[in-house]
């Protein structure tokens, strides 16, 4: 009989961007598990500050500098892990984010520089690509691991003022679907890539878009919630349950999915 537990103990685990709202927060979550947790990302003192709080809580957990967009760097930091931990069973690619000069909220599409497009292209496709190829690659050899993306609404309905952003996102829900089948049909069932896709959630790097220095919703935040079933916003600590699902033993026969956790946006028509 198939293990159903979402136990992770025993579990090492990656987060890129480990230290940002989202990413922290699921790392925390998988720490909660029962996993030794990896914070990579390229800010040593925010990398450190999450490490400690994780630690705090009776967990193991340890940093890896990198840049996500950096092979070099991410494969070394990988077997920098593999030689501190011996192995690696989950990878989280939560490394993203907007691009202020690819945004053109106040400005025609046609004024957005292509090297601001390129940029936001990078950070959040190729931010991901490069840490799955590193980490996959392991997992590939052992016939085991979990990669989990960070997909958006962006890649699902067309958002305005953040073009490169959403075909980013749309990229990664690709990526998902096409290495899902990539290391299942060449490296056996025991290695899976799935995404989640979430809603708006108030984060470090959205949060001026959305609320008002007075603490009241933007416009755009109004219609967004309007346009949420749910009627708020996502709360940081809803992305945890499904990532640890997805992880877990009891998602053993789910791989290529792309998880809304979206409070039914991606599902209202607005009527």
């Amino acid at each position: 009989m198939t293990n159903s537990s979402m136990d992770l103990t025993g579990r090492v685990a990656v987060v890129t961007g480990g230290y940002g709202v989202l990413g922290g927060t699921i790392a925390s979550g998988l720490a909660a598990a029962g996993a030794r947790v990896a914070i990579l990302g390229r800010n040593r003192s925010a990398a450190d500050a999450k490490a400690r709080e994780i630690q705090a809580s009776g967990a193991d957990t340890t940093v890896l500098i990198a840049d996500a967009l950096d092979e070099a760097a991410v494969r070394a930091a990988r077997d920098e892990l593999l030689q501190q931990w011996g192995r690696v069973d989950i990878l989280i690619n939560a490394a993203g984010g907007h691009v202020a000069g690819a945004r053109n909220d106040d400005r025609s599409i046609f004024d957005v520089p292509l090297d601001a497009f390129d940029e936001v292209l990078r950070l959040n496709l190729h931010g991901t690509v490069i840490p799955s190829m590193a980490f996959g690659e392991t997992m590939a050899a052992r016939r085991s691991g979990c990669i989990v993306n960070i997909s958006s609404m962006a890649a699902v309905r067309a958002l305005s003022g953040v073009l490169g952003y959403s075909v980013a996102k749309t990229g990664i829900d690709s990526f998902t679907r096409w290495m899902a089948v990539e290391l299942a049909r060449k490296h056996g069932d025991g290695v899976r890539v799935n995404a989640v896709a979430p809603g708006f959630f108030v984060t470090t790097q959205n949060a001026s878009v959305l609320i008002k220095e007075d603490g009241s919703y933007t416009e755009r935040a109004t219609q967004i919630v309007a346009h949420t079933p749910m009627g708020r916003f996502g709360r940081p600590a809803e992305l945890v349950g499904c990532v640890q699902w997805l992880c877990s033993d009891a998602a053993s026969f789910v791989t290529g999915a792309v998880i809304p956790v979206d409070g039914g946006y991606s599902i209202y028509g607005g009527v």
